[in-house]
């Protein structure tokens, strides 16, 4: 195995003792974000796929969450005509409120 040079910044003690010192206030002072040193080390093309945004996109206008008491039978209705009736019903206030407008 091959054996790798003790870093100036550890002690002596730190480095044969084989345990990750306890990282210090000029070690955080040193550190810099990934999307400055990733194409450095493994390429800008594996860092750029690497550092992409994750999840779903942000939507422009995005839909609230509510918690929306309805007649049983207005439910069942919906559910009836199979996935998406969660969608449906918000098509039909969308056209109701269209109408009001």
């Amino acid at each position: 195995m091959r054996k790798r040079k003790k870093p100036a910044h550890i002690s002596q003690a730190d480095w044969e003792d084989g345990d990750i010192p306890e990282l210090t206030a000029e070690d955080f002072r040193r550190m810099r974000p990934a999307r400055e040193v990733l194409p450095g080390l493994v390429g800008a093309k594996v860092a750029a796929e690497l550092l992409r945004p994750r999840g779903r996109p942000r939507k422009e206008n995005p839909k609230a969450q509510v918690t929306l008491r309805l007649d049983t039978e207005i439910v069942e209705h919906y559910k009836a005509g199979g996935a998406g009736w969660q969608t449906r019903i918000n098509a039909v206030l969308k056209r109701a409120v269209a109408k009001v407008r």
